[in-house]
C-alpha cells in the first residue's frame, strides 16, 4: 500500500477534416470577430468526427471552437447548444478530470447540461488534448486557473450567451482550479466542483497528508534533478498515466482509475491518464502555490459534490469549511466513489446541478 501511495504522490506530483475551427454558426454568434484578430491565435488540428467516450445526443448541436487565454495559448473546446432554443442562454464551462480530455467526463457533463437548456463548452486545458501550448503535458496552478477565466472570456463574447449568467464546473483536480477561478473572476456567478482534488495539497503533502517537510524536501531534490536531466536531453520525461498492468494489491481507488482510464469505458488516445501522463516536473509550482488561499473570499454561489466512499472526500470537506455565505453547499452522494462521479448517471446529481445553476444563473 505504501508503495502505491508513494507512486501516486509522484504521479500526481508530476501531473500530470482538421484546421481552424470556427463553423459559420460559431462565427455569427461572436460579438466581435475583429477582437481576436489582434491576438496571435495558433492554428490547431481538430478532429471533426465524434470521438467521445459517450454517445452523441440528438437533443443538442455540437461543434468545435477555439479561444485563447492571456498567455497566448489557444484552447480547443467542444460547444454544445440545446436545439430549438432562441435568445441569450445561461452558459457553463466544464473541465476535468485532472489528466483527462474533453472527450471524457467533462464532455459528458457539458452535453448533459446542454440537454437541460444551458449553452456549454468542455475544453482541453493548456498543453493537453487538442489545445495548444508547448512543451506538452505541463500543469500549472496559474495557467490552468487562467484557462477557466479564458473560457469565461469566450462565453462572454458570444451573442447567444447572457454574459451575466455564466457558471463553471470543475471535476477532480479541476474542482480546485474552479474554486481558484471563482475567487479571482467576479464574472463567474456559480461554481460546481465534482469529486474535487486540491492539487496544491496533494502535491505538497501527498495523499492523506502523509508527506512531511523532510519528504517534501527530498521530492524537491528529485524533481530538480529531473529538471537538469530534461534540459540536457531536450525532452520532458513523463510520469506515466494510470498504472498498467494493474497489480492485484492495488488500492481500490487505483483500481477504479484503471477501470475508467484503461478500459473502453473511458480510454481516449489523447488522455494523459490513459497514456503517458504529465511531465514529471509539473508538480514543482503546485508545491509552493496553494490554490485555495483566497477561497474564503468567494462571494458567488458554490456547490461542492463528493462521493461518500471517495478516497478524496477530505479535499472537498476541508475546502468547504473555508467557504462563507449561505449560497455555499456541500453535497455528499451516498455510496459513491471518486470515479463514480466521472460518468455514473446513478451517482452524478444532474438534477441538483441543473437546479443550482438555474437558481444562480438568472
Amino acid at each position: 500500500m505504501k508503495h502505491f501511495l508513494l507512486s501516486l504522490c509522484l504521479m500526481s506530483a508530476a501531473m500530470g477534416s482538421s484546421g481552424l475551427l470556427y463553423s459559420e454558426n460559431v462565427l455569427k454568434n461572436e460579438k466581435s470577430a475583429n477582437q481576436s484578430s489582434r491576438i496571435m491565435v495558433q492554428e490547431l488540428k481538430l478532429t471533426q468526427e465524434w470521438d467521445k467516450v459517450f454517445p452523441q445526443s440528438e437533443k443538442v448541436g455540437h461543434s468545435k471552437v477555439i479561444f485563447h487565454n492571456r498567455y497566448g495559448i489557444t484552447l480547443a473546446a467542444d460547444l454544445y447548444v440545446p436545439k430549438g432554443v432562441e435568445g441569450r442562454l445561461p452558459a457553463i464551462a466544464v473541465c476535468g478530470p485532472f489528466g483527462a480530455v474533453k472527450e471524457q467526463s467533462s464532455g459528458l457533463y457539458a452535453q448533459t447540461l446542454a440537454e437541460r437548456g444551458f449553452l456549454t463548452i468542455a475544453f482541453d486545458p493548456s498543453y493537453t488534448g487538442e489545445s495548444g501550448g508547448e512543451p506538452r503535458y505541463v500543469a500549472s496552478p496559474d495557467i490552468n486557473t487562467e484557462d477557466f477565466c479564458a473560457a469565461v472570456d469566450y462565453l462572454s463574447s458570444r451573442a447567444d450567451v447572457d454574459a451575466e449568467s455564466i457558471g463553471i464546473i470543475g471535476i477532480c483536480g479541476w474542482g480546485g482550479m474552479a474554486l481558484n477561478a471563482a475567487a479571482i473572476d467576479t464574472r463567474i456567478k456559480a461554481t460546481v466542483t465534482s469529486t474535487m482534488y486540491d492539487m496544491s495539497r496533494v502535491n505538497a503533502n501527498g495523499y492523506f497528508d502523509a508527506m512531511g517537510e523532510d519528504e517534501r524536501y527530498e521530492l524537491r531534490k528529485q524533481l530538480n534533478r529531473q529538471r537538469t536531466e530534461d534540459y540536457i536531453s531536450g525532452t520532458y520525461a513523463l510520469a506515466g498515466g494510470v498504472v498498467d498492468p494493474l497489480p492485484d494489491d492495488a488500492p481500490q481507488f487505483v483500481k477504479d482509475y484503471y477501470a475508467y482510464y484503461k478500459t473502453p469505458r473511458g480510454y481516449h488516445e489523447r488522455s494523459l491518464n490513459s497514456n503517458g501522463g504529465w511531465n514529471k516536473t509539473s508538480s514543482l509550482s503546485f508545491m509552493n502555490m496553494p490554490i485555495l488561499a483566497y477561497s474564503s473570499e468567494i462571494r458567488s454561489a458554490v456547490l461542492m459534490i463528493h462521493g461518500e466512499k471517495a478516497h478524496s472526500r477530505y479535499f472537498s470537506e476541508d475546502a468547504f469549511k473555508k467557504l462563507k455565505g449561505d449560497n455555499k453547499e456541500l453535497l455528499i452522494i451516498p455510496g459513491a466513489s471518486h470515479v463514480d462521479l466521472y460518468d455514473n448517471f446513478n451517482a452524478i446529481p444532474f438534477d441538483r446541478i441543473e437546479q443550482f445553476m438555474k437558481q444562480y444563473l438568472k
